[in-house]
C-alpha cells in the first residue's frame, strides 16, 4: 500500500465523471488524495461525491474553504504528484501561458512536483493547432501527457481527444512512483548550446534549444536513472526529481562540469551543441561599433565528447550526436570510430522538421558495429524515448 500524496485536479469537461473511479483507485491503494476542482467541473460532478470518495474536503474556491489552512500554495507543496483529469483545452491553455484565475490554475502554477495531464475534449478542439502548441509547451516543461493510443506517457497528435481510462492513469502514476523507490543508476546528459563571449554583451552561439537533451534526461530518469543534466543556456524546465541540472555557459565550463561527474555515470549522452571555436580574446566591456571592418581571432574549443569517450571504462556507454549537411552517414560513422563512441545519433539539416529549433526530430542511430536504426519524424520526447530504449538494450 502506498503512502504517497496525490492532488487531483478536475476541470470542466464531460469526462469529469471518469475522475471519480480514479479517486477511488488511489484511495483504495493507500494514497492520500485531495481534490481541487474548477467551478465548471462541479457542473458534472458534485462536491459531496468528491469529498466522500477522497475522505477530504474539496478545494474549489480561492476565497472560501472549509479548511482554512489548505490554500493553493500549501496544496501544491503537500502533494507528491499532481494529476489533472480531465485536462480541458482551457486548463491546458491557462497553464501553458501562466494564467492563474481559479483554484486549480493557481495551484498548478504554485507546484514544483511532478505533473500529469490527461487531456479530454472534443476531437476538433483537440486537433486545433493552438491546443497542440500548448500541449507541446507543457511537454517542453516536463509535464507528463497521458493520452490513449499514444503509448506510455507520450502524446499522440492524431488522437481523438478521449480521456485515458482511470485504470491506465492510475497504473502510469503508480509505475512512476515504483521507479522512484528503486535503487537508481547514474547517467550524464549534456544539452543546449554554449555561448562563447566576444565582449560584455556579444557571443558566438547557435540555435540549439536544448530540448533533445532535456527529453533524453527525462527518458533516462523514467527508466530509473539518477541523471546529471549539464546544460548550456536553455529556457526549459526539468520535471523529474531525479534530474540534477547544472547550468553552464561556455564550452570550457561544460568540459569542467563533465570531468567532475562522468566517472560515476554508466550512461553518458552528449547531446549538447558545443561551439567548435571561441574567441582568443574576450573583452570585459562592450566593443564600440566602428566604421572599419572588425576581425575576431578564434581558437578551437576542446572536443568534450572525444575527451570524455577516450577515458570511458568497459562498464560505460557513451552516445554522441552529429549534425551534418552532406555525406551524413559517412561523416557520422567516421566520428563514431574517431571518438571511441558506442553510439552516434545523426541529425541532418536536410530533413524538414529535424535539427535545431523544432519540437520534432528525425534521426539515425548508428552503433559501434555500424548498424543503423532509422527513427522517423516524431516529437523529440518520443525520439528520446526510442534512443534510450535502444541504447539500454
Amino acid at each position: 500500500m502506498s503512502s504517497k500524496k496525490i492532488l487531483i485536479g478536475i476541470s470542466g469537461g464531460i469526462a469529469a465523471y471518469k475522475t471519480l473511479p480514479l479517486i477511488r483507485l488511489f484511495v483504495k491503494n493507500g494514497y492520500e488524495v485531495r481534490v481541487v476542482a474548477t467551478q465548471n467541473a462541479l457542473e458534472f460532478v458534485t462536491p459531496l461525491t468528491i469529498e466522500t470518495l477522497s475522505n477530504n474536503a474539496l478545494y474549489a474556491d480561492m476565497f472560501v474553504s472549509k479548511e482554512r489552512d489548505i490554500q493553493h500554495i500549501s496544496l501544491a507543496q503537500w502533494a507528491d504528484a499532481v494529476v489533472v483529469a480531465p485536462a480541458t483545452a482551457n486548463i491546458i491553455g491557462k497553464f501553458a501561458n501562466g494564467i492563474a484565475d481559479d483554484a486549480l490554475s493557481t495551484a498548478l502554477l504554485a507546484t514544483k512536483k511532478p505533473l500529469f495531464f490527461a487531456p479530454a475534449m472534443n476531437c476538433e478542439m483537440y486537433s486545433n493547432a493552438a491546443v497542440q502548441k500548448n500541449i507541446e509547451t507543457l511537454k517542453s516543461r516536463g509535464v507528463y501527457i497521458i493520452e490513449p493510443q499514444a503509448g506510455f506517457l507520450a502524446c499522440n497528435t492524431q488522437g481523438n481527444g478521449r480521456m485515458e481510462e482511470p485504470e491506465t492513469i492510475f497504473e502510469i502514476i503508480s509505475h512512476f512512483f515504483r521507479q522512484d523507490e528503486m535503487p537508481r543508476k547514474k547517467a550524464l546528459v549534456t544539452a543546449g548550446p554554449t555561448y562563447e563571449p566576444i565582449d560584455a554583451v556579444r557571443f558566438i552561439g547557435n540555435r540549439s534549444s536544448g530540448l533533445m537533451g532535456f527529453c533524453l534526461a527525462e527518458a533516462l530518469a523514467k527508466r530509473g536513472y539518477e541523471v546529471d543534466l549539464i546544460t548550456g543556456v536553455a529556457h526549459l524546465q526539468i520535471q523529474s526529481p531525479h534530474i540534477h541540472r547544472i547550468d553552464v555557459s561556455t564550452a570550457e565550463e561544460m568540459l569542467q562540469a563533465c570531468e567532475i561527474r562522468y566517472k560515476e555515470a554508466e550512461i553518458i549522452i552528449m547531446a549538447a551543441a558545443v561551439a567548435d571555436y571561441t574567441p582568443e580574446q574576450t573583452h570585459t566591456r562592450k566593443l564600440k561599433k566602428q566604421e572599419q571592418p572588425m576581425t575576431i581571432a578564434l581558437k578551437p574549443t576542446t572536443d568534450i565528447l572525444k575527451k570524455i569517450a577516450s577515458k570511458k571504462t568497459e562498464n560505460q556507454i557513451v552516445v554522441g550526436f552529429a549534425l551534418e549537411t552532406d555525406n551524413e552517414i559517412e561523416h557520422a560513422k567516421q566520428k563514431l570510430h574517431d571518438k571511441n563512441l558506442d553510439f552516434i545519433v545523426l541529425n541532418s539539416l536536410n530533413d524538414k522538421g529535424a535539427g535545431f529549433g523544432t519540437a520534432t526530430n528525425k534521426v539515425a542511430l548508428i552503433d559501434k558495429n555500424e548498424n543503423i536504426t532509422e527513427l522517423p519524424l516524431n516529437s523529440k520526447e518520443i525520439i528520446a524515448d526510442k534512443i534510450v530504449e535502444i541504447v539500454l538494450g
